[in-house]
């Protein structure tokens, strides 16, 4: 089918063979950092909190629908949307991207080094496969157009399903008490612990960028608005199976052996050294192919997505810039902030980061999330938006509360901050 037939017609049958952008940005959304905050709750409170895990998936499905809403229903981008509230949003966004960049291009560097590091411990160091990670995102996302960027993405989301629900199924899932974990129920001392795990599953940023995967897919309109709810919905399914899968393996593996995760993504090593102890060598490789997968995936999802997102930025910010939707991938906007998340991010896996730069990201990137949600809600209960695709009463009750949740987030961020 060709992008005019898509534009112009309406969607074909056999809507399930379109699923694709929910995919990239529930992959991109959910990386190491993710799957350690899991796999604590489950290592901490069993089975507990399976509920909040699948409540941060509903929270993310309404986000994510919301942003797709907005440019299906309008032909605008979010950013456009934004713009339009004020030129603070201006001034914040354009600020937040280019600190928020530098420092997640080395996290997300980092990450996916981790793995290959524990999987080749006689090869290259952390510093070496960390640039290799950045490199070879960097040239997947620089000669490729969105579509190639789906099918990588789509591997890596099978990678990681059959990794993590395999091994979760080996251990053994308790049933009864995985059913039980439904009914919301907060531990002693769990409460903020709790709202961070609602809070952090499945994407920040890159869920803003879902609309521009839309769009890139070659959705466009109001016709295209039940396809782009499936994907939604059919992206965050996958994700919440994958999310109670790693809460699965800290109940049964990691509480039953009472350990203590490390800080940070290094906490999936010591999964893998658990399982590795329990299961043997195979299976403790195999997850560290998934531990990969989950970073690299978020590595290529945000090399593409937050550089469209960038793009637009420039494009209404200078309006001499502007790059034609159909040119974002080859622009100057595009590919320069490709450059930015690649290369001046490498000098932080030399150096730790600087204490200015920790605190600028840190009280930028927990107001990213209420900012989302909060804008979301204000812009589709407006007549900016045709009035059969403006909020109804569940979207705005889930936008309200996710707002509410994020701001009680960010200011416990901001205030848990090494000021």
């Amino acid at each position: 089918m060709t992008k005019t037939t898509q534009e112009n017609g309406a969607p074909p049958r056999g809507r399930w063979r379109l699923v694709g952008p929910g995919l990239v940005v529930a992959a991109t959304g959910v990386g190491a950092g993710d799957l350690v905050a899991t796999a604590v709750a489950g290592e901490r409170y069993g089975y507990t909190l399976v509920w909040a895990a699948v409540l941060g998936c509903l929270i993310k499905i309404s986000l994510a629908e919301a942003t797709g809403r907005w440019h299906l229903a309008t032909g605008r981008t979010i950013f456009e949307g934004w713009r339009g509230l004020g030129p603070w949003t201006v001034v914040y966004f354009g600020v937040y991207i280019m600190i928020w960049g530098f420092v997640y291009g080395a996290t997300a560097m980092s990450a996916s080094a981790l793995p290959l590091v524990a999987l080749f411990p006689d090869g290259p160091s952390l510093r070496t496969w960390g640039i290799a990670a950045g490199l070879l995102g960097l040239v997947c996302v620089w000669f490729n157009r969105y579509a190639v960027v789906e099918k990588l993405m789509t591997v890596f989301v099978g990678l990681m399903f059959v990794v993590v629900v395999g091994i979760a199924i080996r251990i053994g899932p308790d049933s009864g008490a995985l059913a039980a974990g439904l009914v919301p129920t907060l531990p002693d001392g769990s409460v903020l612990y709790t709202l961070g795990l609602i809070g952090g599953v499945g994407g920040t940023i890159t869920l803003a960028a879902y609309g521009y995967w839309v769009t890139a897919k070659g959705w466009r309109g109001p016709a295209w608005m039940s396809v782009m709810r499936l994907d939604n919905r059919v992206a965050y399914a996958t994700t919440g199976l994958f999310v109670v899968a790693m809460l699965v393996i800290g109940a049964e593996l990691l509480n039953a052996a009472d350990v203590a995760l490390s800080q940070g993504d290094r906490g999936l090593l010591d999964v893998g050294t658990v399982l590795e102890e329990r299961f043997g060598t195979v299976t403790a490789n195999l997850f560290l192919i998934g531990f990969f997968a989950a970073s690299f995936s978020s590595v290529i999802g945000v090399w593409h997505g937050v550089s469209l997102l960038f793009t637009d930025f420039v494009s209404h910010v200078r309006p001499a810039s502007a790059v034609p939707e159909v040119d974002r991938e080859r622009s100057w906007p595009f590919r320069a902030y490709l450059l930015w998340l690649t290369f001046p991010p490498m000098g932080l896996l030399w150096l730790d980061q600087p204490i200015g730069l920790v605190l600028a990201y840190g009280v930028l990137g927990a107001f990213f999330m209420p900012f989302l949600a909060l804008t979301l809600l204000w812009l589709l209960n407006t007549d900016r938006v045709p009035r059969e695709w403006r909020n109804g009463p569940l979207s705005n009750a889930m936008l309200l509360g996710s707002g509410v949740l994020f701001l009680v987030l960010c200011v416990e961020q901001v205030r848990d901050l090494p000021w």
